[in-house]
């Protein structure tokens, strides 16, 4: 199989998904309204609420969903063969993750902004939203934590990378001044932060910088995670306009002449696929397809992580409703084109069958090495780009992604820690800065807690695939709700959220044995905490749907108005 293939089909079929079938969702199934007041204007603030171009936020929202996760998911999943991953990602995007993502936006813009968990209370009632909140702080801890560890490593790795990773901050806070200081526009804006961010990369090359291998007695891994969680902490108090919008967008930018190049490269060099379409022999140990496909391979066909954004952030700056499809929908196509490209470089990047089996010899081997030598050799054999350069821009692009996903990540979670003091009535806890202590203090607990040089959030790691698509068939099934209480047709949520959900449960199941057997108890108990806080929103759910006596074609009902409590 010729790469150029795998590249027109899957590129077509989300191009059909984009300008069809996401069209169709829009007016016949959320039926968005441009007149609607947004979270944005309604409660206007300059530091949460904020109305923001949609391409501005379309960067924004993108490049905090994807991270290094569409990356790693899909650079591990080849190992079963091309084939599955391909279809999961192309057929994923379209109805699953698309969907997903817009419903989630949507369903927070139609009522004042609130996250997904707090949605959960109005749909579902309070203790399905206690067990709601739980699994999306829990998801959070892992992101924040895992990231922190990802990017280290990174770091460490490629010193090459470490100017430009740091240099696109100092870029993006000088862009948050010429976007709202001054009346530039987008175009200038955008093409100064996309010179600078380039330039940092030829910098970075020429001038590598690696941290000593300890600093007053600590190691460069935890000096890194340090400095890396500090950061992300002031970055999540700073109003959204100053730091997160600009650096994202420009980061959806920079992904974007990435993915332009590697596709490019791919078009011209024509690589062959060298991994076969279902790996038949497999390394020993590598688990059953089913259902572990579905969660090793999450952002990029759907992640539960993207409603969680979706409704925490992005809501709260969606300019018009209609902007909804754009951000949302197209949002999870760019995870998309990503994950593709993804797996064309981590299959057709080696020479030989014998050469990928090399780097494939175990399940969870290639992951985003894989993504950049792969890469680095079609960019060169394409378009010219030197193997060296190539691995320094694709080791910054995911760098810069999972960077993004942990400012947003933790700035998700201060709003958990927030919610729970309206909950409860605790004003304290809705102070910013208190709470976004107390979220790097969980995430600090993870990381250090068990001795192991900042790298502890790796241990609960297993357990993040299982939980996120848990996640996203609980936004999915809130948004079933909300769509039969209006009397429109269930069956574009409905469908993935009983698909995905069957496919989680039982992978759960399979790890909650493995994690027994091995008498993992820590992982155990999260993982039994976990599916019963799943299971007590799915029966609450399907409770009111019974009641709602909910319908899989469209209705007539509903209004343009605010959801029904």
């Amino acid at each position: 199989m010729n790469s150029v293939v795998l590249a027109i089909v899957g590129l077509g079929a989300m191009a059909l998904g984009w300008f069809i079938y996401s069209r169709f969702i829009a007016m016949k199934i959320y039926r968005l309204d441009p007149d609607f007041i947004t979270p944005s204007h309604e409660f206007q603030d300059g530091i949460d609420f904020v109305p923001t171009n949609k391409y501005v936020l379309w960067g924004h929202h993108f490049t905090s969903v994807a991270g290094a996760a569409p990356i790693v998911g899909p650079a591990i999943a080849v190992i079963w063969g091309w084939g599955p991953a391909f279809l999961w990602v192309t057929l994923g995007t379209i109805f699953f993750a698309g969907v997903h993502d817009f419903g989630a936006l949507w369903a927070s813009v139609r009522n004042k902004g609130v996250s997904v968990g707090a949605l959960s209370e109005q749909i579902l009632g309070t203790h399905a939203r206690s067990m709601f909140m739980l699994v999306m702080f829990l998801v959070l801890l892992m992101v924040n934590a895992a990231f922190a560890v990802v990017i280290s490593g990174l770091l460490i790795q490629f010193p090459s990378s470490v100017i430009p990773v740091w240099a696109a901050i100092a870029v993006a806070l000088g862009i948050g001044q010429l976007l709202y200081r001054t009346n530039m526009g987008l175009l200038w804006p955008s093409i100064i932060g996309v010179v600078l961010l380039y330039s940092s990369l030829l910098l970075g090359q020429a001038v590598p910088l690696a941290l000593p291998e300890t600093v007053f007695g600590l190691s460069d891994n935890v000096v890194w995670v340090l400095i890396l969680f500090a950061y992300a902490g002031i970055a999540s108090v700073l109003p959204v306009w100053m730091l997160l919008q600009p650096r994202d967008y420009i980061n959806g930018l920079q992904l974007f002449i990435a993915l332009g190049l590697i596709y490019a490269a791919v078009l011209f060099a024509a690589p062959e696929v060298v991994a076969p379409f279902y790996n038949a022999n497999a390394p020993e140990g590598t688990p059953a397809i089913v259902p572990l496909l579905f969660v090793t391979i999450a952002c990029g066909a759907i992640s539960g992580f993207h409603g969680l954004v979706a409704s925490g952030t992005s809501s709260k700056q969606l300019d018009k409703e209609t902007d909804a499809r754009f951000v949302g929908y197209f949002g999870a196509m760019g995870e998309g084109m990503l994950s593709l490209a993804t797996i064309i470089c981590a299959t057709a990047g080696f020479a030989t069958l014998a050469e990928w089996e090399g780097v494939y010899s175990r399940f969870g081997a290639g992951s985003v090495g894989a993504f950049v030598t792969g890469g680095g050799h079609i960019l060169e054999a394409g378009i010219g780009i030197s193997a060296g350069f190539a691995a320094t821009m694709l080791t910054v692009t995911a760098a810069l992604f999972a960077g993004t996903t942990m400012d947003t990540g933790l700035r998700l979670q201060r709003y958990v820690v927030a919610e729970v003091g309206n909950i409860t009535g605790i004003k304290l806890l809705q102070t910013p800065w208190l709470a976004t202590l107390i979220a790097l203090g969980f995430c600090l607990a993870i990381a250090f807690g068990a001795g192991s040089d900042g790298a502890g959030g790796m241990i609960i790691w297993p357990l993040f695939g299982t939980s996120n698509q848990l996640l996203a068939s609980l936004t999915l099934l809130i948004i079933t709700v909300i769509l039969a209480r209006l009397g429109r047709s269930t069956l574009y949520t409905l469908l993935p959220m009983v698909f995905v959900l069957f496919m989680t449960l039982i992978a759960l199941a399979i790890q909650i044995g493995g994690f027994f057997a091995a008498g993992n108890w820590v992982l155990t108990i999260m993982a039994l905490a976990i599916l019963g806080a799943a299971l007590l929103v799915i029966v609450t759910a399907f409770r009111v749907l019974n009641e709602t006596g909910f319908k899989l074609i469209a209705g007539e009902g509903g209004t343009h108005g605010e959801l029904p409590r």
